[in-house]
């Protein structure tokens, strides 16, 4: 099945996407969502960014069922495109206390603290849950997470929107990020980009997780199963057993682990 595309207008969006998205005009879209299917453990997205994301963090499975929700957040990150000294924050530059991530989170100096780290097209990123995180400006990317929208902000540079401290910093490593989540993949490498839990990712040319639910994500070149066509800027949804057809496409496939 191909799923839906869902234009998401956020305030740090751009009113022009790539020529694959059909995006209405004049509106600034930050997300494209893949839709259709229901409550289904995982999620697609593609986000533009025009302007950098708050700093935040996002709980794991254990932490959200106590706050009565149904799944934590992992996600991993494949970097599309980057403009020239683009940067992703992942991780703090050392460890610190709970007091201090509160206390930097106020006054702003939590800039200070993150790990920054310029990116380009290419780049790959694992995001455990409890990571503290945040996207840069001038970023285009495709997000594989678990179907969750629980995000507790940290710092939003002087924004008026809500923070979340006292879950943020309950549910946070305040630590530096593991560099062997950090990978710039090859073009055209076969590679599993994620073992699990809670789910798969792969980089490759052929149909992979068979017997699997997966979710199908062109990087380049057009897929075939059943009637179903995609190319970059879409999304299959194939069941277990279902058959895709690449003919040397370059893909992403993810599934449950």
């Amino acid at each position: 099945m191909k799923l839906e595309r869902r234009y998401v207008e956020k305030p740090w969006g751009r009113t022009e996407l790539p020529e694959m998205f059909d995006a209405p005009r004049g509106k600034r879209i930050g997300e494209v969502w893949f839709t259709g299917a229901g409550d289904k453990p995982l999620l697609v997205r593609y986000l533009v960014r025009s302007e950098r994301l708050s700093i935040q963090v996002h709980p794991d499975d254990a932490q959200a069922q106590e706050r009565d929700l149904s799944r934590g957040k992992s996600e991993c990150w494949y970097i599309l495109d980057a403009e020239p000294g683009s940067m992703l924050g992942l991780g703090l530059k050392e460890q610190v206390e709970s007091e201090r991530l509160r206390a930097a989170a106020l006054d702003g100096s939590i800039e200070e603290l993150m790990d920054w780290r310029v990116v380009r097209a290419a780049d790959f990123f694992l995001v455990p849950p409890r990571t503290i995180h945040a996207i840069g400006g001038g970023i285009s990317l495709i997000e594989f997470q678990q179907n969750s929208d629980v995000t507790y902000r940290l710092y939003d540079y002087g924004s008026p929107r809500e923070l979340h401290l006292d879950d943020g910093i309950a549910v946070a490593r305040p630590e530096p990020y593991p560099h062997s989540l950090a990978q710039h993949l090859s073009p055209g490498g076969e590679m599993l980009l994620v073992d699990g839990p809670p789910f798969t990712l792969a980089q490759t040319h052929e149909d992979t997780f068979t017997d699997r639910e997966r979710w199908v994500i062109p990087l380049h070149g057009e897929i075939r199963s059943g009637n179903d066509r995609a190319r970059p800027g879409d999304c299959l949804l194939v069941g277990p057993g279902e058959r895709i057809d690449a003919a040397g496409a370059l893909l992403l496939i993810g599934a449950t682990a």
